[in-house]
């Protein structure tokens, strides 16, 4: 999903995929290791998944991956601010914890222009 939607030839455009299906990523000696979503980092698409996911809180919590893998397509990486939306999830949900973009994060984004 996340090479289909990166082949996209609108140059002024980034793609989310969402999906209800686990994905997985190679982390270090690990092949299938669950991730929440991916993205490429600088790029122009990026994937979030339900499936790990809290069934209560879901919205908010895709919300938060979303934004997290958007991140990362504007070329941030993963922040050691426990609130921050760009927090690595270390292999599991830390959504609830994450309330905005810390200062630094926010900083990048508002220099590529987001409006925060």
């Amino acid at each position: 999903m996340l090479v289909f939607l990166r082949q996209s030839k609108a140059d002024d455009y980034v793609f989310i995929g969402l999906t209800n299906k686990d994905i997985s990523n190679t982390k270090g000696s690990v092949k299938d290791f669950g991730v929440l979503g991916l993205g490429y980092s600088p790029g122009k698409a990026c994937v979030a998944s339900t499936f790990r996911l809290d069934k209560k809180a879901r919205q908010e919590q895709l919300f938060k991956v979303a934004i997290h893998e958007l991140g990362h397509t504007q070329g941030l990486p993963h922040c050691k601010q426990m609130h921050c939306f760009m927090r690595d999830a270390e292999g599991k949900n830390p959504t609830n914890e994450e309330k905005e973009f810390c200062k630094d994060c926010k900083k990048q984004l508002q220099k590529k222009g987001w409006k925060l």
